[in-house]
């Protein structure tokens, strides 16, 4: 695929998103979702290969199906050369059908991975259920941002699981996907989304997944580290007082148990002067987190802010995603000449 046809994509892609949303049925994460679930079915077993393997093939799988929706152009069109002569596609990969074919590809990969839009949106109804004093239906929204047990939650700690849980899920919804979009295309879009959502299904510790989890986690954090990290620097970019935000990213963000997560959140508290991190219900579960930042804890009010940072952050990734990739083959081919 075309550098720049990898950028068209990804643009409209994240337009689709912005505009669109994520379907309320039938979306093909879930799809994907059912497929691992089922595979799991055959292969689980209370020991590390078997969950290696069924990383492997569900990985591997979505990855396969990407690369052959990548190459639907070229199939469709012939080889590049012929491509070209037929259809006039230039050498950059802008115009003729076979273009508009990798652009379509990319842009439905696209939006079907990313998640921004609509993790902007559970955060604005939190704050809305709160703001109104509801505290039964912001107890009922919490399972849509997070995995906490809600039921015992009162509005201070509600307030504070939904502005960590956008701080993480900006990453995992919206950066990562689009760092290995620009990265790899179609193929990592794919990958990507479907490390992510294995981990979210078997990688929590738990007696059923401690051994089968294993591969999925251990995947999901290699595969989050550098998305984590660009999260953490652009919200010290958006930020209000950027020095505080670096200081309690620097500080604070290898303390959380997770080696991605805190950098977000970490990152999060100092651009929103708050402090996240406490004592977090997770069914029978309880996890104490160390806390990160200077500020108070989050109030209500926070979480509108926590949107709009989210949102600020996403629009700055996305650009990033479509500015590098379509820069990049003017680069490689300055230094080729150079070479020459």
């Amino acid at each position: 695929m075309h550098i720049s046809s990898r950028s068209a994509g990804i643009a409209l892609g994240v337009l689709v998103d912005a505009v669109v949303g994520d379907p309320r049925r039938g979306h093909p994460v879930a799809l994907f979702g059912r497929a691992a679930a089922a595979l799991e079915k055959r292969l689980y077993g209370d020991a590390r290969p078997n969950g290696v393997a069924h990383v492997a093939i569900c990985v591997g799988a979505a990855a396969g199906l990407g690369a052959l929706a990548s190459a639907a152009g070229r199939i469709m069109t012939g080889s590049p050369k012929a491509a070209q002569a037929m259809t006039g596609v230039t050498k950059d990969g802008v115009g003729g059908p076979r273009a508009v074919v990798e652009i379509g590809v990319t842009a439905a990969a696209t939006w079907a991975v990313l998640g921004g839009t609509t993790l902007a949106r559970e955060g604005v109804r939190m704050a809305e259920s709160l703001e109104a004093k509801d505290i039964e239906a912001a107890r009922r929204r919490l399972p849509h941002l997070c995995g906490r047990d809600p039921r015992a939650l009162e509005a201070p700690e509600l307030a504070r699981a939904t502005v960590e849980s956008l701080a993480e899920n900006t990453s995992d919804a919206v950066v990562a996907p689009l760092f290995w979009g620009a990265v790899a295309g179609v193929p990592g879009l794919l990958a990507y989304r479907a490390i992510n959502t294995l981990d979210a299904m078997v990688g929590h510790r738990s007696p059923r997944y401690e051994r089968f989890g294993w591969a999925a986690a251990k995947l999901d954090d290699v595969a989050n580290y550098v998305p984590a990290r660009i999260t953490g620097l652009l919200a010290v970019l958006a930020a209000p007082d950027r020095g505080r935000a670096l200081r309690v990213l620097r500080r604070d963000g290898h303390r959380h148990p997770s080696p991605n997560a805190g950098r977000c959140e970490a990152a999060f508290a100092g651009a929103l002067d708050v402090t996240l991190g406490g004592v977090n219900v997770y069914g029978s579960r309880i996890e104490h987190r160390p806390e990160m930042g200077d500020g108070p804890p989050p109030e209500v009010r926070d979480i509108r802010r926590a949107v709009r940072l989210t949102r600020t952050v996403s629009l700055t990734a996305a650009a990033i995603a479509v500015l590098v990739p379509a820069l990049w083959p003017r680069h490689a081919r300055r230094n080729r000449a150079r070479g020459a």
